[in-house]
């Protein structure tokens, strides 16, 4: 029997300004009532996200620090249209979050940007190009 992948845990030093991140791209989370330092969030398909605070994860992960340099995972959120790409990428930069990636027209025929969320994680924006 093959696992399955359905939940993404990201260990987050904010939670408050996380969930605020990740709400204006239409993500839900709902903190949990036996612990403030967890929250998660159900998506439409079978995948589960949670964000869990530094304080609440480092006892899990003996030896555990913080990563640095750039972000080594990110989330990837599909838009319709490249325009919309472009306006979210916009929304979030001039909200005060950091732009890693200005949008741009990829060679394999997607809109592309990529911003930090509050710990530094890579977060793409896409969408497929029309064609032409």
């Amino acid at each position: 029997m093959n696992p399955t992948l359905n939940i993404i845990g990201i260990v987050v030093s904010d939670l408050r300004a996380s969930i605020a991140f990740y709400g204006r791209l239409g993500l839900e989370f709902k903190i949990d009532e036996y612990s403030p330092e967890h929250a998660g969030c159900d998506l439409p398909s079978v995948l589960h996200v949670m964000l869990d605070t530094e304080g609440f994860r480092t006892p899990f992960l003996p030896g555990w620090s913080k990563p640095s340099g750039g972000p080594r995972t990110l989330l990837c959120f599909e838009f319709e249209t490249p325009a919309g790409v472009d306006a979210k990428y916009r929304e979030l930069a001039e909200a005060g979050y950091r732009g890693i990636a200005e949008p741009f027209d990829a060679f394999w025929g997607m809109r592309y940007a990529t911003v930090a969320d509050p710990d530094g994680c890579g977060v793409d924006l896409y969408a497929t190009l029309p064609a032409g």
